[in-house]
């Protein structure tokens, strides 16, 4: 099982390069992945028994890839399988007019067919819950993407979106229903879920939950309307995903679940009462439309309802015939729907109106629809005459029906009228003469489909004829599944079963769906000319319009291009939510300790002294050097109590942050507006007070709620046995929580990225201007602006040499050109040095930006390029390259991502020495941090230098 994921992974990668360079040819080598994947189920046939495979992925997370492999398993993987390799065959007569030159998106579409096979394989098969719901969205992803294959049409996209939107949402109330019956089960196995099921009223929510999730993907009413919209999708995709595999996921789940849960409140009502109004209202439908497609595909909502009464119902009698209805359905529909794309190919249409004697200009098509079709209709012999047998003989004795089997059962008559009604209309209005003297005009003009063409869907019009001839060849195999649902009579499919009143109804749902089809003439006279009930699309419509007039209110009265009136919601929010939480719930008492030394104390004060100090000055300048206070106040605490890491940490960052916001205040008035800084004063400061408060009481709260033993006493040991390190939090940083990092650090190149673009707005790359650059513009770089010479002989820093003398510092130069080396010294020895004393990547990172922000304060913008002459996009990028391809390269050599190693080497002089792979991720964190103050020097410092020198001189020329 494991091999068939891996077979499937590999061919979708290749596909791509298969069809560049065979064209559509390459549909053929592509279809021997899931027929070879056939061979294996059909030789491996689990019959009443299982068969397991066991995948250790995220035991901690109980998300190992276990897959389980019985009867039902077995049977959707042949629908999968066999219906996946005939469509894929049939794709490539399908594309006859596409190629790998014309059809550009033809190389992705095959690996999306191809991926989504083995995704619905891996559903099917998959026994922890969590892996199902990844297999479930990775057809929700392949499906988007393949109903939108033709992205320049309109209705494709939007097709694409409804049916991501609908059937995403109904999966994500799946999740909340899986991790609802898991933890209440202890297990996320359904095989164990199911062999014990749990009760209560959470289960019963999760049950719900999860029914949600498997109506949406079966498109059960009232979320039917995503599935006719996706017939905007090339036909292929319409008769694999939309007749046999995408759309019987949800049935597959229900069918799946129903020996464990049929009798759980709100089950049995929610399957049947939405199972018949989907079977109802979707016929009706299908004989309204025009279009051959819509025709199927309301008839396939309509028959995925009665599908779903089947297998949800309950009983073993019911589940075999639910079963057999969903082998009929899966080989029909996908007949009739690529019958259908032969027919569109040929003629150019699918408008039953302009089609008339198609039957007497292709008689071959004729006789492979007429099987379908009959089958739909559930005429002897087909086997659809035989599933309809079962499940009217099934439902007439359903003891878990009880009193309601009479009603449901006339719900099902009356919905298999319109079944016979719409198959009528399908094969007289693709094929007939219609009174006709001549073929229509698309007919006379069509060109002869290659008999290759018609192999796939002739081969399972014979497999619904073989099937019902011979219906004991399935009897066995769906029983070994129905057999494990309790209340079974051991019925058996047959295609006699002797005059019966299944039979009877059988007779007479043919005969009024004839009588009815006769008489459309008049019935279309009477018919009402508006959906009573209204159009769903147009609901889902209306529901989007809303939920957008929604969301630019709810931002228009939030998002109002205020900062303060956006960070005043933000800090509300921080303290209503939590103190709500911490009064409505239990906690236990904190105990506070103000301080442990008085040294504390004095930093706390001169802490709060400069908080206050910086709510009441209207220079901007000293209110960023007083807030800079209150940071190094903390860095302060922190060394107070033994973190001599993160007190480096929190002092250079506020010494950057420091710089940043002097850039930044250069482009602003020394001061601010008196009338700005008064207005609303009270309610700002109440708010920063409720602010402080609100954290600390968490903090206090938090630290009172542990009731085990701390996890920081680990952490020492566990730093250095098994990170090899002494530095705790720099092996945290690198190691035991690398993940966290990653993520991190990516958040920063964003984050530099987007800063850079904003400032740079249509040229976002490139390096710091140099003084070589002088003179002479270059598209990308800073556009040079002239200035004074420089005065004296000996020059410290060459990029000093374009400012103007005002702005020049001697004694600053001199410090620069001398201070410069040792910062970077010091950055290596924190970088190398971080492992085991305090420092490391990020701090090292920090160290060496800040020796480039001297290096720019005392020499303007050109002596930032002859620092560090690279494009900050380049250092950003290496820097995440590395770290990546840290976690890359231990997953390649057969360990856990992101894990490292010691090695140790003899060197000549110097010894032993002994380094912690950890380094090269640590390497990557170092270039990310240069990368991004560089960027910041370059946008918000260099850029802006040569704006205002432009102002100025501007200015000086008026």
């Amino acid at each position: 099982m494991l091999a068939i994921l891996c077979a499937h992974a590999a061919a979708a990668a290749i596909a791509p390069l298969l069809v560049q360079r065979w064209g559509r040819m390459a549909f053929y080598p592509l279809a021997l992945v899931p027929l070879g994947s056939l061979a294996w189920v059909v030789a491996n046939w689990p019959g009443a028994g299982a068969q397991r495979a066991q995948l250790d992925w995220v035991p901690a997370l109980s998300m190992d890839v276990t897959l389980r492999f019985d009867a039902l398993a077995a049977v959707m993987s042949v629908l999968v399988l066999a219906i996946g390799a005939l469509v894929l065959c049939y794709c490539a007569e399908y594309f006859h007019h596409h190629d790998g030159h014309t059809e550009k998106r033809l190389p992705s579409f095959a690996a999306e067919l191809v991926a989504f096979s083995g995704a619905m394989f891996g559903l099917v098969t998959s026994d922890n819950m969590l892996v199902l719901y990844l297999f479930w969205e990775l057809t929700t992803v392949l499906s988007f993407l393949l109903v939108g294959h033709y992205a320049e049409r309109a209705t494709s996209r939007r097709a694409a979106m409804q049916a991501l939107l609908v059937t995403t949402a109904g999966g994500l109330a799946m999740l909340v229903g899986i991790v609802i019956l898991g933890e209440s089960a202890g297990t996320y196995l359904l095989s164990e879920l199911i062999a014990a099921p749990p009760t209560g009223t959470a289960v019963t929510a999760g049950v719900l939950l999860v029914l949600v999730g498997a109506l949406s993907k079966s498109a059960i009413v009232p979320l039917h309307f995503w599935l006719p919209g996706a017939m905007a999708a090339p036909t292929p995709v319409s008769a694999y995903l939309h007749a046999a595999a995408m759309v019987k996921a949800g049935v597959y789940l229900i069918a799946r679940m129903t020996p464990g849960f049929a009798d759980s409140p709100g089950w049995r009502p929610t399957i049947v009462v939405l199972g018949l109004a989907t079977m109802l209202l979707a016929g009706w439908r299908a004989v309204r439309e025009y279009d051959l497609k819509l025709i199927l595909a309301f008839g396939t909502v309509s028959q995925l309802g009665l599908i779903t009464v089947m297998v949800g119902t309950g009983g073993g009698d019911v589940m075999l015939a639910g079963l057999a209805m969903l082998c009929a359905h899966a080989m029909f529909k996908a007949t009739l729907f690529m019958v259908v794309g032969v027919i569109d190919h040929a003629t150019g249409t699918r408008d039953i109106r302009r089609l008339a004697w198609l039957g007497d200009a292709h008689r071959p098509l004729l006789v492979i629809a007429v099987g379908g079709a009959a089958s739909m209709a559930a005429l002897p012999p087909f086997f659809g005459f035989v599933a309809k047998e079962a499940d009217l003989e099934t439902l007439a004795h359903s003891a878990t029906l009880g009193s309601t089997a009479p009603w449901v059962l006339g719900g099902v008559v009356f919905g298999s009228v319109f079944t016979t009604i719409y198959s009528l209309r399908f094969v007289y209005g693709a094929f007939a003469r219609k009174g006709r003297d001549a073929p229509s005009q698309r007919v006379a003009e069509m060109h002869r489909p290659p008999a290759a063409f018609l192999v796939a869907p002739a081969v399972l019009s014979v497999a619904g004829l073989l099937f019902g001839l011979w219906p004991a060849g399935l009897d066995h195999v769906l029983a070994d599944y129905a057999r494990t649902v309790p209340g079974g009579t051991g019925y058996h499919l047959a295609l006699w079963h002797g005059f019966t009143v299944p039979l009877l109804l059988s007779a007479l749902v043919l005969g009024l769906g004839i009588a009815a089809f006769f008489a459309r003439g008049r019935l279309r006279e009477v018919r009402l000319g508006y959906l009573p009930l209204g159009n769903a699309d147009r609901i889902y419509d209306a529901v989007i319009r809303g939920i957008d007039v929604l969301a630019v209110r709810l931002t228009a009265s939030t998002q109002r291009g205020s900062i303060p009136a956006t960070q005043s919601v933000i800090l509300a929010t921080l303290v209503l939510l939590p103190t709500a939480m911490l009064v409505l719930g239990n906690s236990d008492r904190p105990e506070l300790r103000l301080w442990d030394s008085p040294l504390q104390a004095v930093v706390g004060l001169i802490i709060l002294a400069a908080a206050l100090a910086a709510t009441v000055m209207r220079n901007r300048l000293a209110s960023v050097l007083v807030v800079g206070v209150t940071g190094y106040g903390c860095g302060v605490v922190f060394v107070f109590h033994g973190a001599p890491d993160l007190a480096l940490t929190q002092f250079l960052v506020e010494t950057l942050t420091l710089v940043i916001f002097v850039l930044v205040l250069r482009t602003l008035p020394a001061e601010a507006d008196r009338a700005n800084v008064e207005r609303k004063r009270l309610p700002r400061a109440a708010l920063a007070l409720a602010v402080g408060a609100t954290v600390t009481t968490l903090a206090a709260f938090a630290m009172a709620a542990r009731s085990t033993r701390p996890i920081a006493e680990l952490l020492p040991d566990a730093a250095y046995y098994r990170g090899h390190g002494a530095n705790t939090v720099n092996v945290l940083l690198v190691d035991i929580r690398a993940w966290d990092t990653m993520g991190e650090i990516s958040v920063l190149l964003v984050a530099a990225t987007g800063v850079a673009s904003m400032v740079f707005r249509n040229r976002r790359f490139g390096s710091a201007p140099r003084v070589a650059d002088a003179g002479q513009p270059d598209i990308g770089r800073i556009p040079v602006v002239p200035t004074s010479p420089a005065v004296g002989e000996i020059t410290w820093l060459r990029g000093s040499e374009l400012r103007d003398p005002r702005y020049r510092s001697l004694v600053l130069e001199v410090a620069t050109r001398i201070i410069f080396p040792l910062i970077m010294v010091l950055s290596a020895y924190f970088f190398f040095a971080g492992h085991n004393t305090p420092g490391g990547g990020f701090a090292g990172g920090l160290t060496a930006g800040l020796a480039l922000v001297l290096r720019y304060l005392a020499g303007g913008r050109y002596e930032l390029g002859e620092a560090l002459p690279l494009d900050a996009g380049k250092v950003l990028g290496a820097g995440l390259a590395l770290s990546a391809g840290t976690a890359v390269t231990s997953l390649l050599l057969g360990a856990p991502v992101l894990s490292s190693a010691v090695i140790e080497l003899d060197v000549p002089v110097l010894g032993t020495i002994k380094f912690v792979t950890a380094l090269f991720f640590d390497l990557g964190v170092y270039l990310i941090v240069v990368g991004l103050v560089l960027d910041v020097l370059r946008s918000l410092g260099a850029r802006v230098d040569d704006a205002m020198a432009q102002q100025r001189q501007l200015e000086v020329s008026r």
